[in-house]
């Protein structure tokens, strides 16, 4: 079964540290727009529960003022009645002052005057009496104007503070998304050089064999070089090359700065070929990998930077039917990123 070649270059190959920077562009910006999507999310509650009391204040202050609108449309009526019950007060008092006239004039036989006289002191009485009333009245609905007009300066100002602290909080969303993105570049650079230093040396120790290849930022290796077919138990010369491995991540692990939150992930995958023994392309690769995890731990890499992960056949590099295409799916990948 033929084995693909690696393309080799007598020269300076640029080619992998272009193609790292560019993942790392990527992976940065994905994870930064994580970041800030859950930033936004937490933040966005707290807006919307800011809107929430502006709705309630707005409905308030809707309701004062329709209110101070109908207590306006009373007292215009009501100084109306008034402007009219003054105006009637002053025929009133125009007529008596002329029938007393007419009363003093013709003496005690006018009878019929008299009579005149007393019923229009008594309406005369009566209209102050409503006169009096009325100004009552008038002063009530001031009293009440005047108390909605306070209410109505409280709601302003409360409503002045909620849109302040509003803009506030804006503020801080924004200062906080650019604090997120200085810090996030900050660690993908240096995360980015690190992972650039552990491909140079593996690109060394492993001497551009065929059967590993670089694909991205991936590591790719020929399962046959680590295990039988159909197996998930290492072979004696794959454990040699995970020997290697071992080494240099240990010697990576120690330079990168506890803060970082990195891990080498290595993913199992096979051919879409079904395999014997009641056990499935996805257990196959999944086992392989674990296998692979499990040999660097016991070369003393921390458990804690290694990730195990089983593709089966469903992630393949060659789709084509032939012994070549079949030979290129089946491999183990070793990945430097983020946890």
């Amino acid at each position: 079964m033929a084995l693909a070649r690696a393309r080799r270059d007598p020269g300076m190959n640029y080619w992998p540290g272009f193609v790292d920077a560019l993942a790392t562009l990527i992976l940065g910006i994905i994870f930064l727009l994580s970041v800030f999507v859950v930033v936004q999310f937490y933040l966005t509650q707290e807006v919307t529960g800011k809107d929430t009391a502006l709705s309630r204040l707005n409905a308030q202050i809707m309701q004062l003022t329709e209110l101070l609108s109908m207590e306006k449309t009373g007292k215009v009526t009501l100084e109306e009645q008034l402007a009219q019950l003054r105006a009637s007060l002053a025929t009133t008092e125009g007529e008596r002052d002329r029938f007393r006239g007419l009363y003093e004039g013709i003496g005690s036989g006018a009878s019929d005057a008299q009579t005149k006289a007393a019923e229009l002191s008594t309406q005369l009485d009566a209209e102050k009496k409503m006169t009096a009333r009325t100004l009552a009245q008038l002063e009530v609905l001031n009293q009440q104007i005047a108390a909605l007009r306070r209410q109505f300066a409280a709601l302003e100002s409360a409503l002045e503070a909620s849109e302040k602290k509003e803009k506030d909080s804006q503020s801080r969303i924004a200062d906080l998304g650019q604090r997120l993105n200085v810090a996030l570049a900050q660690r993908v650079q240096e995360l980015s050089r690190y992972r650039s230093d552990f491909f140079g040396r593996l690109r060394q120790i492993l001497d551009n064999r065929p059967d590993i290849r670089i694909v991205g930022d991936r590591f790719v290796f020929q399962s046959e070089l680590f295990f039988d077919v159909g197996q998930a138990v290492l072979k004696p010369e794959g454990r040699v090359e995970l020997d290697k491995i071992a080494s240099a991540l240990l010697d990576i692990e120690r330079q990168i700065p506890g803060d970082i939150a990195w891990v080498m992930r290595v993913d199992g995958h096979t051919d879409v070929r079904p395999i014997t023994g009641g056990r499935t392309n996805w257990d196959l690769s999944a086992a392989r990998a674990i296998a692979v995890v499990q040999y660097l731990i016991s070369r003393g890499v921390s458990p804690q930077r290694l990730v195990a992960a089983g593709f089966g056949e469903f992630q393949p590099i060659d789709t084509d039917r032939t012994e070549e295409a079949f030979a290129r799916n089946r491999r183990i990948e070793l990945k430097l990123t983020e946890r």
